[in-house]
């Protein structure tokens, strides 16, 4: 496999490019996309088989059952990252080894249901959240070690509804591939 088809295969809707200037139709926007990744990730994998399921998106990529798995784990985590930034000074958040959660248990072989309705309900409250914030509260920030970055809610937001459509976008890609 060229290295142009597997960048592709592994980043099917580009990489998250944060806008120069975030105003509220691009936070509305970003809002209104994570509101709807449970739903529309549950329609399109609980069609799928175990076999689909245990399906890697691309070569050496996660499997459908281990991509349901990480986007419950790592929205979970954005969403304790929303609250502490917003009840402490800049926080340096605790970052995962998302590639060992991966290998766990419950990613490998774990009932998507699971995680399909976990991500439900955080992603519910996130909404609720997002939708109350404040422009001050956009603007609240933490720290993330690898680096020493710092990044805004409001990227945060934006950050995970990017999250959301590329993962969403490599199990549709490998569905489209394989006629599913």
């Amino acid at each position: 496999m060229e290295q142009s088809e597997l960048e592709n295969l592994r980043y099917p809707i580009g990489h998250f490019i944060r806008p120069t200037r975030i105003n509220q139709l691009i936070l509305k926007d970003w809002i209104a996309q994570i509101e709807a990744l449970p739903v529309n990730l549950r329609d399109l994998v609980s069609p799928f088989s175990d076999t689909q399921l245990d399906t890697p998106y691309r070569p050496g990529g996660w499997t459908v059952r281990q991509v349901v798995h990480h986007l419950a784990d790592s929205h979970h985590h954005s969403y304790i990252r929303f609250k502490w930034a917003l009840t402490e000074d800049r926080p340096v958040i605790k970052p995962y080894f998302e590639k060992e959660w991966s290998q766990l248990v419950d990613a490998r072989s774990g009932p998507i249901d699971l995680s399909l309705n976990h991500l439900e309900a955080v992603h519910a409250k996130l909404v609720f959240m997002l939708n109350g914030f404040t422009r001050e509260d956009w603007q609240r920030e933490f720290i993330h070690p690898d680096g020493n970055t710092l990044s805004s809610l409001e990227e945060n937001a934006g950050r995970y509804a990017w999250h959301g459509n590329h993962h969403l976008a490599h199990i549709q890609g490998l569905a489209d591939r394989m006629n599913w």
